[in-house]
């Protein structure tokens, strides 16, 4: 076939080779490092000095800022990997199972940290750090559940036919995110319901809402920074392992 008349590989086909997965997003890293930092400037400037404080909570409302974006990336991580698990399954896609597993260890820090940071928040404002309630609860399992994924991954030394084996596991899993999203509508739960995304329009005033907007793009930029680099690493982990074994297969012969 001739130069002219082969196909030209659409997106999706070119961003399927890993190495040309790096060289497209590797210019995005340092964008993205910009951006994020700038976010987080401006978010904690608003949150810590231009936000008023809460009638009832005082200065305590200002975990808020760190714990929402955080307890949103815990399940928007998830989505991400439930996406890649079905790219690994129905597609194949070689990089799919490279986001999936990249995302797991990042989802763990983000749901710890909403752990963390609401136990802080519930300690002043309902008098304990942590009930058995159904968002507690279902948010606490959502980690066992992203440790439970990474150590899966840590168990196999082939690495393709862990991604199928965990893909499933990760669909599996994500039967507990429209848990966790629906909890305080099913239970009673020391949570409130939704505050900002609602039908009828945010209940929080705009002096509190600005910073929380701010400050939940720049944990949402911070995370595809970090997920765009944990990519970078692994693939350049499997060619090393890749190159490593034909080395070894060299020497056998």
């Amino acid at each position: 076939m001739s130069i002219e008349t082969a196909p030209k590989l659409n997106w999706w086909n070119r961003i399927a080779n890993p190495g040309q997965f790096v060289i497209w997003t590797k210019p995005l890293l340092w964008p993205l490092v910009i951006v994020t930092a700038v976010l987080f400037v401006v978010g904690l400037y608003f949150a810590f000095f231009n936000s008023p404080q809460d009638y009832q909570m005082g200065d305590t409302v200002r975990i808020m800022y760190v714990h929402v974006p955080n307890a949103w990336l815990s399940q928007f991580v998830y989505g991400v990997m439930t996406v890649s698990a079905v790219g690994t399954l129905v597609w194949r896609h070689p990089m799919a199972d490279v986001s999936m597993k990249a995302a797991a260890p990042l989802g763990a820090l983000f749901t710890a940290l909403a752990l963390f940071t609401g136990s802080l928040w519930g300690r002043p404002t309902w008098g304990t750090f942590w009930e058995w309630d159904g968002r507690m609860t279902s948010t606490l399992v959502l980690l066992f559940i992203y440790l439970g994924l990474i150590a899966l991954w840590r168990a196999f030394d082939d690495q393709l036919r862990a991604a199928r084996v965990i893909a499933v596991f990760t669909l599996v899993g994500a039967i507990n995110i429209p848990i966790i999203k629906f909890s305080v509508d099913w239970w009673s739960t020391l949570h409130q319901p939704a505050s900002v995304f609602r039908a009828d329009g945010p209940r929080m005033p705009g002096s509190i809402l600005t910073p929380l907007f701010v400050m939940f793009f720049a944990f949402t930029f911070l995370f595809i920074t970090l997920q765009l680099k944990a990519m970078h690493t692994e693939v350049k982990r499997r060619r090393v392992i890749g190159l490593q074994r034909r080395m070894a297969q060299g020497d056998r012969a």
